[in-house]
């Protein structure tokens, strides 16, 4: 009996997570082939093909891409820019999305240095993000501090914190590998 016991739990372990990166994989499919595959369903009909909303979408967006880096349509983009970043509760949201989004994919990405930071009083530590060595331009009393980023175990959120300079220590992990472990609770390593 426990033998059997044993192979049902080996089988759950086994087969749960699969279905689950299956069934993410296919939602997040369905979402991105239904941006523009709904409107091509309704001129293609019985024709149209799962997948092709999803490759329309992406090579819309790498045209987009191509086209803010050229002289006429960059300046439509940095004119939209502007008028959004000027218009009182949308500029709020514009810049917290625009800037997220860039911390990211961009150039200077904000997750790209884990820090180890103490916890006041203890010899725990937490294990973060630096997103910003400049937090001085936010408010100057602070030009001694870091901003430190710290997810949230099995979340999608985290906290801010403003740590002294000196009491950050940078660490060789690929951020990527720090956000698995942080994610799983310290479940996953490597």
């Amino acid at each position: 009996m426990k033998t059997l016991i044993k192979n049902f739990i080996n089988g759950i372990l086994t087969i749960v997570p699969i279905i689950l990166v299956g069934y993410v994989v296919y939602k997040v499919f369905m979402f991105l082939d239904g941006i523009l595959g709904d409107v091509l369903k309704s001129y293609l009909k019985e024709s149209y093909v799962p997948g092709v909303g999803l490759f329309i979408t992406i090579l819309l967006i790498t045209l987009l891409g191509w086209l803010t880096t050229t002289f006429v349509t960059g300046k439509i983009y940095r004119l939209i820019d502007g008028l959004l970043s000027k218009v009182p509760l949308v500029k709020t949201i514009y810049s917290i999305i625009k800037d997220t989004v860039q911390s990211f994919l961009g150039e200077k990405k904000s997750f790209s240095k884990v820090v180890l930071i103490p916890h006041a009083g203890s010899d725990m530590k937490s294990i973060g993000f630096l997103t910003s060595e400049e937090v001085e331009k936010f408010y100057e009393p602070l030009g001694h501090t870091v901003a430190v980023y710290i997810p949230q175990t099995f979340q999608v959120a985290g906290f801010t914190v403003l740590v002294p300079r000196d009491q950050v220590e940078v660490i060789d992990v690929k951020p990527e590998e720090a956000m698995k472990f942080i994610l799983s609770g310290g479940m996953t390593s490597k």
